[in-house]
């Protein structure tokens, strides 16, 4: 029973709420409370603060949070290995990734992942924003950008090369930038991260850092969308070369400004600080390591179209 009533209170925190939790699991929201005050009962302890609106979680809630992932993670993969063998992969993997890159990169991966292993399902959360992992009870997540919470762990997946990129039908259109300042001249596709809009692109000009304020009609939070009104010909984008490198070597886009360098981003899968990890996400974050220690394709750019 305080097992069943761990995973509840995970439930609780995940779902932001009583109610919420409880048509996840199929039990009144009088159900649900009577058993969150067992557990706090139990512990001695007031796990959650809760108004008409919100809950939050105490002190002691944050770390039973982690402890109880760990404990029902551990639970999880005693079962596994008497029920079904210490070679049987089995059981759910919940993980996060970017818009573009998850279609393009991750979804592959988990796609062959699920064909060798049919015991295992996937909950996949496609998304640029940002994603609270302990919050909303992710095994890891694929992240642009440096680990900036120290309660999480991070595993690199190397460096991932920005460059900007259009359409020929766009170049032969609108003419094509010899400098990173003539970008303010054209028309340019333009991401949101939550309420930020990245209209300050950075590049290295004469070996210092140069910032370019970029214009456009077209800005969006998906990347992929940007990635494809780009392809359209609708703008010039700033993109992951992981996003674009299939269309660069097909050459439905075509790398611009290549001699001015416009930065790197680590790439890296991050997950919960947690003693344990079920064989499964343990598996799937290697997999996924693996493929992107492979080679990526060399990028075409606009130099080399017109020689």
């Amino acid at each position: 029973m305080l097992l069943d009533n761990l995973n509840l209170f995970l439930r609780i925190v995940e779902k932001g709420g009583l109610a919420a939790a409880g048509r996840e699991v199929g039990l009144s929201p009088a159900s649900v409370s009577e058993r969150l005050a067992a557990l706090e009962k139990y512990y001695g302890v007031t796990l959650l603060t809760r108004t008409t609106r919100a809950i939050s979680l105490t002190d002691e809630g944050r770390l039973l949070v982690e402890g109880a992932r760990r404990l029902l993670a551990e639970a999880e993969e005693l079962e596994s290995r008497v029920r079904l063998g210490s070679e049987t992969i089995a059981g759910h993997i919940r993980l996060s990734a970017p818009e573009d890159l998850g279609r393009r990169c991750i979804l592959p991966i988990v796609d062959a992942f699920l064909a060798e292993h049919p015991a295992v399902t996937i909950d996949l959360n496609l998304t640029d924003g940002y994603v609270d992992l302990v919050g909303q009870g992710m095994d890891f997540a694929v992240r642009h950008g440096l680990l900036a919470d120290s309660t999480l762990r991070a595993k690199s997946l190397g460096e991932n090369r920005r460059i900007v990129c259009a359409a020929p039908s766009y170049l032969a259109a609108a003419g094509t930038p010899a400098h990173p300042d003539d970008l303010s001249r054209h028309d340019c596709i333009v991401m949101r991260f939550g309420q930020n809009i990245d209209r300050d692109w950075t590049f290295l000009v004469g070996g210092k850092p140069h910032r370019v304020r970029v214009r456009g009609r077209r800005v969006a939070n998906d990347g992929g969308l940007v990635r494809q009104w780009c392809k359209d010909g609708l703008g010039i984008a700033l993109k992951s070369i992981r996003d674009v490198e299939q269309d660069l070597a097909s050459g439905a886009l075509v790398e611009l400004l290549g001699t001015y360098s416009a930065g790197t981003t680590a790439l890296q899968i991050v997950y919960p600080h947690s003693a344990v990890q079920p064989r499964r996400v343990r598996l799937l974050i290697e997999t996924i390591a693996a493929a992107f220690s492979a080679p990526a394709m060399k990028p075409h750019r606009v130099e080399e179209l017109h020689t």
